[in-house]
Parts: structure tokens; sequence; C-alpha cells
């Protein structure tokens, strides 16, 4: 695929006076935009961006100019007088908002029995276009003055603060202040009905937290005390002023992404910005904590400071992702946050990163509909917030927080690429980050050390690139920190081998603090010691979850057999720690796909479970007890999962009973998403599918919904799994933005897999038609991908998928999924035997 030229090469804008008419019931708009900028080139055209617009006419420096439409949503002006310089241009334009939730559109709710909307915007990575002409590219970066006419008595917010407002002729016209020099896709604008709370920063910053109606007042407390504190702790860390006048929070309840970074306007799904005081779970906050601050992170990386092309979207991402475990950090350090980045990120990183064909942290764009593929958060957003994270351990906090001063203060309301900033945090830490870093971000994949030993004290390593699945030839190198609990061995391994003589016979243990990049293949008497380390209690939380997850990952490569993971499980017997057990939980898991044959093999598995589970589950029980930390409020889930997934009686008997005498609204929400599972699982009449599908589709809490949903994808009831799939498709029960989770969830779901499957190839053109221009379009074949464990379903995947391998857009997440589904058949033929005659020992 040619690379296209950017329109920002040829017609750079300077400002953009935009007015819309937006007709509140029919979500028709009008709209005039002036265009001032400078042709940069010569030529016959002056271009910009314009999708599913009707131009009624453009003024071309004061003349009527002549316009024309062309391939890649170009819009080319023609007159006489185009030459290079400056030039103003004025369109009128009219267009249509509709529900594919990018570009403007309607986020429907329902208030006292009467259903509303609100008019958003959604304009990340190439949307504005769809809503005003402009250059869509995010180094055409310019200012704005936006007006809006609208309805009147609603609420209306913008990037900015407003300057003007008046009524007249039973319209309401919002006039906002002019924004700094930005990029069009941070441009935004909600519109309708809202209520709010208020604070104010140290500095004088206005923070505003908004939601429909339909959601109680107290449910934006809490978010408003993050976004509040966020907002001061990077103006702190960053040495740097956040630089709006005001920071808007809404909640939308229709939203394609989790939330997006508009500057001064940020905006988020319900469930990531709402939390109930009264029903909220620890998870539920930490999770709204975190995407906060991830957001406000962007208020600089990417919004003050933006990448020049999409191919350096990391430099958003990841930096963003990374940021949000420093500032809750500083903010709720009782949580332990940097815990569930050791295992959050790094295992959706670890495991996307190995598969072959994987997408790079920083790679090309060649074309507009490669852009969505940019957005996988396996790798832009957890890879490489990893290696940012080796990256300042390496260099130490002080120098990170001096190059990012310098970083900023360089580029603000600029454009950048990657060396800008590793010269900055080269300068600030004297050392050479460019070399180490770009080897890391521009190679896919990822090391996996091997660590052997003789009688003699010498100590072998060598690294080679980790795969799971087939793969081409391997030679690459990386620049390993090796973080080694032997000062002996080297800080940096950037040979493939090397072998060093050790004095001491302490354990040897590399990657201590798991903030490294790579995964360790110690040799059976080196493991046999550190899992020593675990059994006495002398290693670390974060060392016992990486040496875990680190096993889970060689498992799953065939680099050791899977049934390995089993005595290494027993070390972990006397485990407290909530992120491990996520790990443990996680080892079992991936012995499950194992045993779907073969009834007597997973009967053991399920009993081997809760034999695990047991001396944890004795000592926590069902209740919360006074003072509990955040963490054994989160174990008591995963224990109490891991009880009712081995069928223990009283653990199913009580699930039954809490679900009988509470309301699902009572229910201990660390604990309802299991207890519903548990209890649809055990259904035989489909009453309580029924009676769960009903309260879905009646609350307005998002955090239920979602628990709901979890349980109502557990089902083993073939009737109720195609009620669950014939729900799917229609809105009034799922939301659009929900569809693909749901799909996810039933896949996944050992009894509704091959009915998912089938819905999904009878229904790909719905599926096409709803989503084919959002970032979730792609989920669909890699959670597809995620699901299939059969040679059959191998088949028909390549059969279904393989035809759109043409399709830029799906192409890279479909040759993945490949991938992903044949080393999965193959590692079930290879290791099943071995599984089910160990577990069946036991």
């Amino acid at each position: 695929m040619t690379q296209l030229l950017q329109l920002s090469q040829i017609f750079l804008p300077s400002n953009y006076e935009l007015s819309l008419a937006i007709d509140h019931a029919s979500k028709n708009f009008t709209g005039v935009v002036t265009i001032n900028g400078e042709l940069m080139q010569e030529s016959s055209y002056l271009p910009l961006h314009s999708k599913d617009l009707v131009i009624e006419s453009v003024i071309f420096d004061g003349k009527t100019a002549e316009f024309s439409h062309h391939e890649n949503d170009e819009l080319h002006i023609t007159h006489k007088d185009v030459h290079m310089g400056t030039h103003t241009v004025v369109i009128t334009f009219s267009g249509t908002a509709t529900d594919a939730m990018h570009g403007m559109y309607p986020a429907y709710f329902e208030h006292e029995g009467d259903k509303k909307h609100l008019i958003a915007t959604q304009f990340e990575s190439h949307h504005a276009r769809e809503v005003f002409p402009c250059v869509d590219e995010p180094a055409a970066k310019a200012t704005f003055d936006v007006t809006l006419t609208t309805i009147p008595e609603i609420t209306v917010l913008g990037n900015m603060p407003i300057k003007t407002q008046s009524q007249e002729n039973d319209k309401l016209i919002t006039t906002f202040e002019t924004t700094p020099k930005m990029s069009t896709y941070l441009l935004a604008w909600v519109i309708g009905e809202m209520h709010s709370k208020t604070a104010t920063t140290k500095n004088g910053v206005e923070v505003n937290v908004w939601a429909t109606p339909a959601q109680k007042s107290e449910s934006l407390d809490f978010a408003l005390d993050i976004a509040t504190r966020s907002i001061e702790f990077y103006d702190e860390y960053f040495d740097t002023p956040y630089p709006l006048p005001k920071s808007d929070h809404v909640a939308l309840p229709d939203f394609s992404s989790g939330a997006m970074e508009n500057w001064g306007l940020v905006t988020y799904r319900e469930i990531a910005l709402l939390a109930d005081p009264a029903t909220s779970s620890i998870s539920s906050r930490q999770y709204i904590a975190t995407v906060i601050a991830h957001e406000l992170a962007h208020q600089w990386f990417g919004n003050l400071v933006t990448m020049k092309w999409w191919n350096n979207l990391w430099l958003n991402e990841s930096f963003a992702t990374l940021m949000e475990y420093i500032a809750v950090d500083a903010l709720h350090p009782e949580w332990n946050i940097w815990l569930d980045f050791a295992s959050n990120e790094s295992i959706m990183a670890l495991r996307r990163d190995a598969i072959d064909g994987v997408q790079s942290v920083q790679m090309d764009v060649n074309h507009p509909d490669e852009i969505s593929t940019l957005f996988d958060g396996a790798i832009v957003y957890a890879k490489g917030a990893r290696l940012l994270h080796m990256l300042r351990q390496y260099i130490g906090d002080t120098a990170f927080q001096v190059g990012l001063k310098e970083y900023f203060t360089q580029f603000a309301y600029g454009n950048t690429e990657g060396d800008d900033l590793w010269n900055a945090l080269g300068k600030a830490s004297s050392k050479d980050i460019v070399s180490m870093m770009n080897t890391w971000i521009s190679q896919p994949g990822y090391p996996v050390l091997d660590v052997t030993s003789d009688a003699d004290q010498n100590i072998t390593l060598t690294q080679s690139q980790f795969f799971i699945g087939k793969h081409e030839p391997s030679n690459r190198l990386w620049p390993i920190p090796l973080n080694s609990s032997c000062s002996e061995m080297p800080e940096i391994l950037s040979e493939r081998e090397v072998t060093i003589h050790r004095h001491h016979d302490t354990p040897l243990q590399f990657n201590v603090g798991a903030a490294s990049h790579f995964i360790t293949h110690y040799s059976p008497e080196l493991l046999e010691r550190l899992l020593g380390k675990v059994k006495e209690g002398t290693m670390t939380e974060v060392d016992r979850l990486s040496l875990l997850n680190d096993m889970t990952l060689l498992a799953r490569a065939g680099r050791i057999a899977s049934a390995e993971l089993l005595p290494i499980l027993e070390a972990y017997e006397n485990e407290t720690s909530e992120p491990v057990w996520g790990i443990i939980s996680l080892a079992l898991a991936e012995l499950r796909k194992f045993v779907e044959t073969d009834e007597e093999a997973e009967k053991a598995l399920r009993a081997l479970s809760a034999k695990i589970a047991r001396k944890q589950y004795d000592t926590l029980g069902w209740e919360s007890q006074p003072n509990e930390t955040a963490e054994t409020e989160k174990l008591r889930g995963t224990i109490i999962s891991l009880m009712l997934y081995g069928e223990d009686a009283a653990a199913i008997a009580e699930a039954q009973r809490r679900f009988k005498e509470n309301s699902l609204e009572a229910l201990n929400p660390e604990l309802r998403s299991v207890i519903l599972s548990s209890v649809v699982r055990h259904d035989t009449t489909g009453e309580i599918t029924e009676h769960l599908i009903e309260a879905y589709t009646a609350t307005q809490d998002a955090e239920l919904a979602q628990d709901i949903c979890l349980g109502l994808t557990s089902s083993r009831s073939e009737e109720d799994i195609a009620t669950l799939l014939k729900s799917i498709t229609d809105s009034t029960i799922v939301r659009p933005q929900d569809v693909a989770r749901w799909f996810a969830y039933l896949i996944r779901n050992r009894y509704a897999r091959t009915a998912a499957w089938n819905w999904l190839t009878s229904h790909w053109q719905w599926i096409e038609e709803t989503f084919g221009g959002d970032k979730s379009y792609d989920y669909f074949p890699q959670y597809a991908a995620s699901g299939l464990m059969t040679a059959e379903q191998f088949a028909e995947y390549k059969a279904f998928f393989e035809p759109m391998l043409a399709n830029a857009s799906l192409s890279r997440v479909i040759t993945l999924g490949s991938t992903e589904i044949e080393a999965r058949v193959m590692l079930i033929e290879n290791d099943g035997p071995a599984v089910i005659e160990t577990l069946k020992s036991l």
C-alpha cells in the first residue's frame, strides 16, 4: 500500500471559525466554517478532508470557487487564484449525526420514563472530517473559534469556557473562547440535559464532572476528587501548569471507547467515570481512577505536545498508560497499584507481543484505514507503558521528570517524533536513550532470557525472541536491563550470549521488580531454588507474580510442559497476595482447555482449584470485615470464584442463598459477578436468565449492568445462550458500545462457543454496517480467535476471515488470530495427554 501525502504538507490551517446549527430532534446540522491558512507548495487546488457532508458552497479569498470530491475523503477547492501563500476559505455545508459513535452522534438515555439523548462528538482518530471540512491530521494544529446553535434550556459544553451565550428566536447560541493551537481530533462538544459537580484546583483550574439526569448526583463525587487531585499532581510532577482554564469530564451513555482525552472536555463511558458510593466496588473505583488519570495525562502528552503522525501514537498512549499508575499511586498509595500494573498490563502485553506478526510500538501508517488498527491496547498502551516504566527505572525518576519538563517546554503546542522525547530524557540522564529505546519500540516482540549454570558456578545467559505459535526465524536482539539479584551480572545484556562466573551461591533471579519487558526461562535447578524462596515467603509479591506469569507463558509456548505448572502451583499454596492469586487463577485457567473432552480430568482440575483456594476461603469467608484493605476485598472475589469453579457444594449453596435473599443492588459488588455467574450456570429453568435480562435493560448503573452481563454469559443452557445472542443485535437490550464485550464473553464460554461463532458468521454484515468505521471493528476477529479451540474451528476461522485479508483495518488482527488459534490447537494436541494423566493421578 503506497503512502499517502499528508494534506498538512500542502495546506496548513492556522484558525477555524466554525458555526454549527444543530437540530436536536432530527440530528441534522448545518454549518459554516472559515479556514485561514497557508498553502505550503504550488498546487492547482487547495486540499481539505470532508466525509459524508453536503457541500453547499465554497468562497476562496472572497470569490466563488469550484470544489470536487476525491478518494481518501479529500475535498479539492479550485480557483484561478490558488497559489502559495495565505488564503481564507469559507465553506457552507450540512450533514447528519448518525448512531455510529464517531463524528457527531446521539447518546441515548431514559429519565423518568422519557427517552432522550445527548449530542456528543468523537473525532479521534480522523472523524472531525465527518462534521466539518478541515485538514484532519494531528500535525495540522490550529486555533478554533466555535459557535453552536441549539435548542434552549440545555447544557452546551466545549473545549473552552463559554465566551457568550444568548437566546434568539427560540434558539440558544453559544460561543466559546478561542482554543489554544490544537489538533482537529481533540475538538469536542457535548449538548443536552446534564447535571454536574464542581471543584477548583490549587492553581485555579475549574474541574466539573457531568452526567445525564438518569444518574445520581453522588455518583459524581469520586471522579471529581480524582480529577481535581490528578491535575494538581501532574502540575507538580511535570512542573508544567495545566494549559487550560477548565477541565470538564462527561459520562456519556453511548460511547465506543473507554474514554477520550478531548482537550478540556474529556468524555467517558459511564462505567469509567461514575461510582455510586453505596454500591460501587473497590475494583470499579480503581478502574475509574486509572482512566481519569490516563485521560488527564493526555492533556500534556498528546494535547499540549502531539505526535506528528499516527506512527508515533505511542507518544500519547504509552505515556498516558504509564502516568496513570504513577498518578494513582501518589493519590492512593494504599492500593499498591503497581502490582496491578505488573499483572494487568504485563499479561496483556506479554501474551500479545509473543505472536509472530504483531505490530511494533512504533510503526508506519500508510493509509487512513490502518489508523484504527494502531490502537492495540496490548501493544501501544500496555507494552509501550512497560517500556517506559523500564526506562524510568533505568534512568531514575528524577532524571525522568527533568527530561519531561524539558520536553514540554521545548515542544508546547507543537508536534514531535519519538527521538524528540528520547533526546530530552537522554540529556537529563546523560545516557544514550535514543539507540536503546528505538530498538525496543521499532522491533515487534520481546526476548526470553535462558539461564543455565554448570558445576563450576558459571552462568550462561542467552537471549532470543520469544514466540507463542509458528513463526519466521528471528535474529533480533535487544539491550535488556537485566535487573539481576546478583551484582556480578551485567546491567545491560546486548549480546546474544554471555557466560559469567559467579562467586556467590545465593538464588539467582532476573528482572527483579518486574520492570523490564522480557521473561526468564531458568534451568530446572535454578527454578527449584527460586520456588524455595516462594515457599519460604522470602520473595517479594511482584517477583512471585512475575515468576508464575513467566511459567504460564513458557507453557503456552511449549518451552516447558503444561503439566509442569501443576507442581509449580503447589509452591504458592500459602499465598495471600491478591495480584498473585490473580496469576494463580490464570494458570489454572490455562489448564482448562486441555480437559474439555475428558470429564474425569475436568473434575480433577475443578477439585484442584477448590483445594488450592480452600485455605484462603476458610480465612476470608463471604463477609467483608471492618477496615479491610482494598486488596483483601478483591482477593475474596478471586478465591470464591475458584471455589465456585471447583464445584464446592457449600460455596454454590451460599451463592444461591445470597442471590435469593438480596436485590441485585444489595449484593456485595466485589462478589456480585461471581454470584450471578454461579446461579446462571446452575439454573435449569431459564427464569434467572429472563429476570437478569430484564434487570440489565432497566438499570442505569453501568457497573451493575456489566456484572449482569458477566453472569448471563456464563450460561450452560443452549436455549438461554440462543436468547442472549438474539439480544445482542437488539439495541433496546444491548447498547452497540457493549456488543463486542458480550460476544467476547460468550465465545470464551465453552458451552456457548459454537453458537457464538455461528452468530458472528451469520451476522457479519450487521457487524460491518454497525462497527465498520469504529475502533471496535477489529475486536470481533480478535475475540473470536481468543475462544476457538479445535482444528475444525481453526479451519472455519481461516475460511471465513482470510477473504477479508485485503481489508487494511482487519488484516493484521486476522493474521494474528490465525496464529493464536493454531498455536492453541497444537498445544492441546501436544500437552493435553500429559496434563490429563497428571490430573487423574492427583
